[in-house]
């Protein structure tokens, strides 16, 4: 018997599943790929479908560590806590950033832009701190590498050593 899952259907050429934090699956398809085949590419991912649900819910419980607070008073909280945790970290990384915005972001916790804007989002205070300074390093390290490459994993490593336990944490590992 197959997972239960919903279909979305669109111009791409490959088929995709994705775990939803409720766990719920949904499978994005190409628009005349013929349902028996979705099965079948469902049916033969059952494996990765636990894993899957596994992960989120270990992110789940990594989040529910966090107190719960309401989006007001999170942005309030980032608006006063962030500014300054990015600041020392660009002086001791030696880096200057254009700026810093607070956004509402759920799954960007944070972004750079080629110019050096950064962006955090207020839900990154729902993470420990460890996860918190992580992001931060990681934004700002893409100030001297804009891509994801060993020489960024490098420079991310020269300032947090531990960063993977954070990243496992982010991945819900």
């Amino acid at each position: 018997m197959t997972e239960p899952y919903t279909v979305i259907r669109s111009s791409r050429r490959t088929l995709a599943l994705e775990v939803r934090a409720d766990g719920t699956l949904v499978v994005r398809a190409p628009r005349r790929m013929p349902e028996r085949e979705i099965a079948r590419f469902v049916e033969a991912k059952t494996a990765w479908i636990a894993s899957a649900r596994a992960r989120q819910a270990r992110r789940a419980e990594a989040q529910a560590a966090q107190p719960d607070t309401d989006p007001d008073t999170l942005r309030a909280r980032a608006e006063a806590e962030l500014p300054p945790r990015l600041a020392a970290w660009a002086a001791r990384m030696g880096l200057e950033p254009a700026s810093l915005r607070i956004t509402s972001a759920e799954k960007r916790l944070g972004s750079c832009s080629a110019d050096g804007h950064i962006c955090l989002s207020y839900n990154l205070l729902r993470w420990p701190d460890a996860v918190v300074e992580y992001v931060i390093v990681h934004e700002l390290a893409h100030m001297r590498h804009h891509d994801h490459s060993a020489a960024f994993y490098a420079e991310i490593e020269r300032w947090l050593p531990d960063y993977r336990d954070a990243l496992a944490t982010l991945r819900g590992r």
